[in-house]
C-alpha cells in the first residue's frame, strides 16, 4: 500500500487581488491572527503525516522560504530575554523529521504547471496538493488527513469538493458525480473549469485540496499552454478520468476563500474569535461596533 508522505504547495502566484500589500511581501505571508496562511496550511500537511514540503515559488517569495527557516539572530535575542514562550513557537514551526524543499516557478504558467514543476521531486509516489489559499477549518484533524486516510484504503486520486452558489460556478472548477455513489467519496464523470451558471453539470466546487497518483504528470505534460496562458490542472484532471478513477470528497469543515478580501477578513475574525488572548475583547468590539 502506497502511503501520502509528500505535498506540494504552489506558491508562486502574484497575489494581485490584494494588491499593495502583496508588491513586496507573498499573499501567503499575509498573516491570520498571528501566523502566516502558509503555515496554516503547513500544519495541517504534517497532522495529516507529510514529511516532505515542496514549495513551488516564484522570485518574489523569499520571505516563505526565510519563514521556515532557522532565525539564529531572533533566537540568540528571545534566549537573552528569556523569552522561552516565544522561542518555542518560532523553532517548533517545522519538526525535524519534516524536510522542506523549494522549486522556483520560472513563468507564471498557472497551477497545472506548478504541480508539474515539482515531478522530479515526487517521482512515482502519491503527492497532495495543499492551495494556502484555502483556509479550512475543522476542529483539529485537517481535511488533508481527511484525504490521506480516505486514499490509503482506495489507492485512488481525491479532490476536495464543496456545493457553492450557482452564479460562483464561472469562478471554480466544478464536477459531474455518478449519480449513484454515496458519500463521503463520489465518483467523479466529468469535471470542467470555470463553466457558466447554466453550463455548469453541478454546483459542486473543486477546492484546494487534492490527492493524486503520480499518472496526472504524464497527462500535465500533454496540456498545451492555452489561450489564457496557462497550463490547467483541471484538464489533466479530465484526461485522468479516461484512465482511472477520481473520487470527489464533500469534505468536514469550514472553508474560508482567503484569495479573496472577504474570505480573508472573515477567516481573521473567525479565528480571532477562537484566540483565548482577544477574544472577549474582540466579541465586545464586533456587538457595539454597529454603534
Amino acid at each position: 500500500m502506497k502511503k501520502v508522505t509528500k505535498a506540494i504547495f504552489p506558491v508562486a502566484g502574484l497575489g494581485t487581488r490584494f494588491l499593495p500589500a502583496t508588491k513586496a511581501n507573498p499573499k501567503e505571508m499575509l498573516p491570520i491572527v498571528d501566523k502566516p496562511l502558509i503555515q496554516y496550511a503547513v500544519e495541517e500537511a504534517i497532522n495529516a503525516g507529510i514529511t516532505e514540503l515542496i514549495f513551488v515559488t516564484g522570485r518574489t517569495k523569499r520571505s516563505i522560504t526565510d519563514h521556515f527557516d532557522k532565525a539564529y539572530e531572533l533566537e540568540n535575542e528571545l534566549t537573552k530575554k528569556n523569552k522561552n514562550k516565544e522561542l518555542k513557537l518560532i523553532r517548533d514551526i517545522i519538526p525535524d523529521d519534516v524536510t522542506c524543499i523549494y522549486i522556483r516557478q520560472a513563468e507564471p504558467l498557472g497551477l497545472g504547471h506548478a504541480v508539474l514543476c515539482a515531478k522530479s521531486i515526487i517521482d512515482k509516489q502519491p503527492f497532495a496538493v495543499i492551495l494556502p489559499d484555502d483556509l479550512i477549518d475543522d476542529g483539529n484533524r485537517g481535511v488533508t488527513k481527511q484525504m490521506v486516510s480516505l486514499y490509503e484504503s482506495t489507492q485512488q486520486s481525491i479532490i476536495a469538493i464543496e456545493s457553492i452558489p450557482k452564479d460562483d460556478t464561472k469562478k471554480y472548477g466544478i464536477v459531474e458525480i455518478d449519480s449513484d455513489d454515496k458519500k463521503p467519496l463520489l465518483k467523479l464523470k466529468s469535471i470542467i473549469e470555470k463553466p457558466e451558471p447554466d453550463q455548469a453539470p453541478s454546483r459542486l466546487a473543486v477546492v484546494g485540496r487534492y490527492i493524486f497518483n503520480p499518472e496526472i504528470f504524464s497527462y500535465l505534460e500533454q496540456i498545451k499552454i492555452g489561450a489564457d496562458s496557462e497550463i490547467q490542472l483541471t484538464d489533466a484532471i479530465s484526461m485522468l478520468l479516461k484512465s482511472e478513477s477520481v473520487y470527489g470528497y464533500e469534505f468536514l469543515g469550514n472553508r474560508y476563500d482567503c484569495g479573496s478580501k472577504l474570505g480573508y477578513i472573515q477567516a481573521s475574525i473567525k479565528y480571532a474569535l477562537k484566540d483565548p488572548d482577544i477574544r472577549n475583547s474582540l466579541s465586545k468590539y464586533l456587538n457595539n461596533i454597529d454603534k
